[in-house]
């Protein structure tokens, strides 16, 4: 199935109530997911969640479909989701499911699978659930329906996972604000740091399933921008409603985002030399990190835009760490996916084993301006096949050489196109950049 009518490349997500995102919906999902990993031989799938409202119904939705296929439920409650991608191969499960709609507002909800492995789902096993969702509802007969637990003490285990990943790391003396975006991390991130041993001063940790992500967390940094300044913290951390992404704040309220902290973690993974493989990016990670990460002697790949092409080029390329702009950080020799407390950690390592400060740390890193412009097309033009446009955009590439980088693409969810320009000057940037735009509007 090439045309994907459910599955993106992030699972599926969209406005509570609204389809595909019902509880009817969950239910024949649950169903079709228990089909067909069954055809796998999975016996057993995990179920976690973050704190929005619509994860109570949802979740026993995705039950009530799996037991009728029979397959056996562990329930998680709310966790981080790359939580149970660790706990899926923990506890040796047919697969993981996590009910979050990530960084966005209360009211959407979807879910993303793991497999036993802890990463991303299949192509081919998605297209067979697509294929389930088309079979009408069914229930293998009483004998064979599946059983329900809910597991006790994962937020130790995935506490105690964490702290793993950066053995003899002490926190002693740091003090750190930590944004837990009325989700996921709510619990286990402030424990992760204390049981480190900084002074930990949370916020966004009082879900009541209407505030994720509302005007906190790494989609919204004003707030934990002015406890770090008020509380004269050494960093603030900020994670997104379900935990998989990360952002950072200096001590003087400097936003750090997922470029600033990929160039920390390279830069000490290559002066103690521990990186593998290339550092990749995405097409929109910043010039300046990929010419920080040359000047370190190291290769700097792109994947497309999404955390899912990011880990596949990794497992290509054989690479230990990669990531986006966003925050969503891959350290594949520490987990299987992007972990935004994991990443956290070794941000810290970098900065302890090089005495430096979060602001010191990243200082080699030079961001390039950049500027998108977004131009509305017709559904069906094809402005990016016209000559006129391939002409303007080869006669601004020669223009940039090798001090800039353009981006020209069709926006795969929108009738866009969209223009990208980076370079060392802003004017020339402006210039640049509505110089394409006005060629693709004259095409298009």
């Amino acid at each position: 199935m090439n045309q994907r009518k459910y599955f993106g490349t992030d699972g599926i997500r969209g406005k509570v109530g609204e389809e595909p995102i019902t509880a009817d919906f969950m239910l024949r999902l649950g169903a079709a997911i228990g089909r067909a990993l069954a055809r796998e031989g999975a016996r057993t799938v995990l179920i976690g969640k973050d704190t929005r409202i619509s994860g109570y119904m949802f979740e026993s939705a995705l039950e009530a479909g799996l037991t009728a296929s029979g397959i056996d439920v562990q329930l998680l409650g709310p966790m981080p989701t790359p939580a149970i991608a660790h706990l899926t191969r923990t506890f040796d499960g047919g697969a993981g499911i996590v009910i979050s709609a990530s960084h966005n507002p209360y009211f959407d909800n979807g879910i993303k699978i793991f497999s036993g492995r802890g990463e991303k789902l299949s192509d081919a096993i998605e297209s067979r659930i697509e294929l389930e969702l088309e079979q009408p509802f069914a229930t293998v007969e009483a004998s064979r329906l599946g059983r329900v637990r809910r597991v006790p003490d994962v937020e130790g285990r995935y506490v105690e996972f964490c702290k793993s990943t950066a053995r003899g790391l002490s926190l002693g003396g740091m003090n750190l604000v930590v944004d837990c975006a009325h989700g996921a991390t709510y619990r286990v991130a402030p424990a992760v740091f204390s049981e480190l041993g900084a002074r930990v001063h949370a916020i966004g940790v009082e879900p009541d399933g209407l505030n994720i992500n509302l005007g906190c967390g790494a989609t919204d940094l004003a707030l934990l921008q002015r406890t770090v300044r008020e509380r004269e913290a050494d960093l603030g951390i900020a994670f997104d409603g379900d935990g998989d992404r990360v952002m950072m704040v200096d001590r003087a309220g400097n936003v750090q985002d997922g470029d600033a902290l990929l160039y920390v973690i390279a830069a000490h993974w290559v002066g103690a030399r521990k990186l593998t493989g290339p550092v990749v990016g995405t097409l929109m990670s910043n010039f300046g990190l990929e010419q920080a990460v040359t000047a370190l002697g190291h290769r700097f790949m792109r994947a497309r835009v999404g955390d899912r092409y990011v880990h596949q080029m990794m497992k290509d390329e054989q690479a230990w760490l990669g990531g986006e702009s966003s925050g969503h950080i891959l350290c594949l020799n520490k987990t299987t996916t992007g972990d935004g407390i994991v990443a956290a950690l070794q941000v810290l390592r970098a900065l302890q084993a090089r005495g430096h400060s979060l602001h010191e740390a990243v200082a080699p890193m030079r961001r390039l301006p950049q500027r998108t412009v977004n131009i509305p097309v017709a559904a069906g033009a094809r402005p990016l096949e016209r000559e006129s446009v391939k002409a303007a955009l080869h006669q601004v590439e020669a223009t940039l050489a090798e001090r800039g980088r353009v981006i020209l693409r069709a926006s795969g969810t929108e009738p866009l196109v969209r223009v990208t320009i980076e370079a060392e000057d802003d004017a020339e940037v402006e210039q640049l950049s509505q110089q394409l735009a006005d060629a693709v509007r004259a095409a298009a």
